[in-house]
Order: structure tokens, then C-alpha cells, then sequence
């Protein structure tokens, strides 16, 4: 049951990094549409704005109805909306398949997340939601590791390694169960409501994806630049960060023995700006890795503790709701990240543009250290 979670976890991180390293030579290929190369990055981070959308509906359902029905279908279709950047060569096409694996996502993510607060308490939930953020981290080493490897041959050929669902598909089916007395609890709590509180929680995992993000969209480009020509070389400096998102997610659990929530996101934020800051002033391709080591371990703190944090607050009654809020704000912050950077990057260059994130990015860090009292009740 527990590799079951871990492996449909790890499809997550793989719906948008995966065709990273193919970007420059999809906008190439691509440039006689109109707005081509903004269409090009639309393509990576679509599927977040419908697994936002999706997220929301499959959070109320999963409630009503149980965790388990959907996930079936969902992972099949995962396998043919993923692969269809291979099978088709229109850009807008690609761009109705991406939307699609978005909704697959939506699903899947809600599911795994609600069930591993379902089955878990305490620091047994700390763990596993450490290790399960862990593990969606090292998947993403390997699906842009490869990914980039792949677009040295082809930039379409890495929309193949989406066909794993279907290895992951009867491993699933056969493992994963509902909750006992899932219903009797929902029962004898109806209309639970979760704390007002959590919708600060919403807002700080939007805004830290907004900024993240900027990653896997601008970091090809940025590499490019300083003379980066090798796919495999930048998708193995994207993967770095994921690298060390893994060994912070893997002792999150022994951090937040000793650290409260809030302090926790002052560590991730802080490492974060740090990270941006380094590549601000990089100018060559082993600073820019160093500065995505550091992005990792930032990250790598802040996503298991908002997961964490959400968990906690959310009744079971509405657990898969709230959870689906999470994952809605999670994914709309991807979306929105590089709309907002858009202008930002029109007018400025792209070191400009990370030495301000880096300033915003420790305002933001400060700004939890500050407010630490309001999160108390939390822990």
C-alpha cells in the first residue's frame, strides 16, 4: 500500500518537469505559430492550472463517494493525455493533451494526498508525507534526467515516459484501499469546518510555486544563454534541485520535532532567496547549480510542511475538500508563475529578474518569522 501511494505520488512532479529540457528546441520547431514560444512555455505549466481546477471537484468527491473510484481511470488516461506531445505535431493539440494530463493529475494528487491523511497520524503522518515528498523528488531526478537525454534525441521523445502510469496501474488497483471507517467518522462529524487559519496556508503555497517555478520555465533559457548547449546538462541542473528537495523532504520529520510550522517556512523561504540571489550573480553553469541546490532545500522544507499543516487542520469530514484546496492553490501558483514573470521578463533580463525574486523571496521568509505567534495553535 505504501509503494502504491509513493508511485502514483511520483506522477505529480512528472506532469510538468518532464519536458523542461525540451523547451528551446520545441520553440524553435514551433516559432511560425503566433506567439510561439510563449505557447511553448504554456505548454509545461497548463496541466497545473486544470489539476487547480480539477482538484477542486475531486476533493468534494472523493468525500461523498470514497477515495478509490476514480483512480483507475484517471491513471489510464495520465498514460494517453502524456503521450500524446509524441503522437501529435500540432502545437495546439499538445496543448489539449497537457490540459488533460492536468485533469489526471487533479485527481490522482487529491486522492494520494487525502488517503495519506487518512491513514496516518502524528509523526507516523510527518514521516510519511516526508518520505512521500522525498520520493515524488527523486522521480523527478529521474523523469528530467531522463527527459533532458531524451531531447538530445528528439524534443517529442520525453512525452513517452508519461506511458508509466500503466506499469503503476494494476499496482495500484491491487494495493490501495478505502479507509476503514471512513464513513462512520464522516457521520459522526457532518459539516465539519476547517479553521480560518488554513487559508493562509492556501496563499503561502500559491505564492511559493509562483516563485519556484521559475525553475524548470526560465532556467533552459537562462543556461542557454551563458552558452549551455547540452539538454542532458540542463536537465541534470534542474534535477539537482529536486536532488536536494529529496534529502530535505527525507528529515523533515526530525526538523519538525525541533521547529515549529512557522519557523520551518522561514527556513524554506530564506534558503529559497539565498538560491535565487546565487544565480542572480552566477554567470556560469556551476553557480547556477549551486544556487538550485539551494532551491531544493528550501523546497524540500516548505512542501511537506504545508502538506502537513494542511492535514492537520482539515476535519476528516472535509478532508478531501480542503485537501483539494491544496492541491488547487499548489498548482494554480505553477500556472500563474510565469504570467506574472512575463512582463518582468520583457522588460528586464533574466538576472533582474531572480535578484528581485531573491529580495521578495526573503521578505517573505522574514515575514514568517515575524508572525510565528499566529501559527501557535497549529504548532
Amino acid at each position: 500500500m505504501k509503494l502504491s501511494l509513493l508511485l502514483v505520488s511520483s506522477l505529480t512532479i512528472a506532469s510538468m518537469i518532464t519536458i523542461s529540457a525540451s523547451l528551446p528546441d520545441m520553440s524553435r520547431d514551433f516559432s511560425g505559430y503566433p506567439n510561439g514560444q510563449a505557447l511553448v512555455k504554456l505548454s509545461l505549466s497548463l496541466p497545473a492550472l486544470f489539476i487547480a481546477l480539477t482538484s477542486l471537484l475531486a476533493g468534494g468527491y472523493i468525500d461523498r463517494k470514497g477515495r478509490k473510484p476514480l483512480l483507475g481511470v484517471a491513471l489510464v488516461a495520465y498514460a494517453l493525455a502524456g503521450s500524446s506531445g509524441y503522437w501529435l505535431e500540432d502545437l495546439y493539440a499538445i496543448l489539449a493533451g497537457r490540459a488533460l494530463l492536468g485533469v489526471c493529475v487533479g485527481i490522482t494528487m487529491t486522492i494520494v494526498t487525502t488517503l495519506i491523511a487518512d491513514y496516518y497520524q502524528g509523526a507516523a503522518r510527518q514521516r510519511f508525507a516526508g518520505t512521500q515528498i522525498a520520493l515524488m523528488s527523486l522521480a523527478g531526478i529521474l523523469f528530467i534526467s531522463l527527459g533532458g537525454f531524451l531531447a538530445d534525441i528528439r524534443w517529442d521523445v520525453p512525452f513517452l515516459l508519461y506511458l508509466f502510469s500503466l506499469l503503476i496501474l494494476p499496482i495500484a488497483l491491487r494495493f490501495i484501499r478505502e479507509p476503514e471507517m471512513l464513513a462512520e467518522i464522516i457521520q459522526k462529524t457532518p459539516g465539519g469546518r476547517a479553521p480560518r487559519e488554513i487559508w493562509l496556508v492556501f496563499g503561502t503555497v500559491m505564492l511559493m510555486w509562483i516563485l519556484f517555478f521559475i525553475v524548470p520555465v526560465q532556467i533552459p533559457f537562462y543556461l542557454k544563454s551563458l552558452g549551455v548547449e547540452q539538454n542532458a546538462l540542463i536537465g541534470l541542473a534542474i534535477a539537482s534541485s529536486t536532488l536536494f528537495s529529496a534529502v530535505a523532504s527525507f528529515f523533515y520529520a526530525r526538523i519538525k520535532g525541533r521547529l515549529s510550522f512557522a519557523r520551518i517556512f522561514f527556513a524554506g523561504f530564506g534558503l529559497m532567496a539565498v538560491a535565487f540571489l546565487v544565480v542572480a550573480f552566477s554567470g556560469t553553469y556551476a553557480l547556477v547549480v549551486v544556487g538550485m541546490l539551494l532551491a531544493g532545500l528550501g523546497m524540500g522544507l516548505l512542501i511537506p510542511n504545508a502538506n502537513i499543516l494542511v492535514m492537520q487542520l482539515a476535519p476528516p469530514a472535509v478532508r478531501g475538500k480542503q485537501i483539494g484546496r491544496l492541491t488547487t492553490f499548489w498548482f494554480l501558483g505553477q500556472f500563474i508563475s510565469p504570467l506574472v514573470l512575463l512582463p518582468f521578463i520583457g522588460l528586464y533580463s533574466l538576472e533582474t529578474v531572480f535578484l528581485g525574486i531573491g529580495i521578495l523571496t526573503a521578505a517573505l521568509a522574514l515575514l514568517f518569522l515575524m508572525s510565528s505567534p499566529l501559527w501557535k495553535k497549529a504548532g
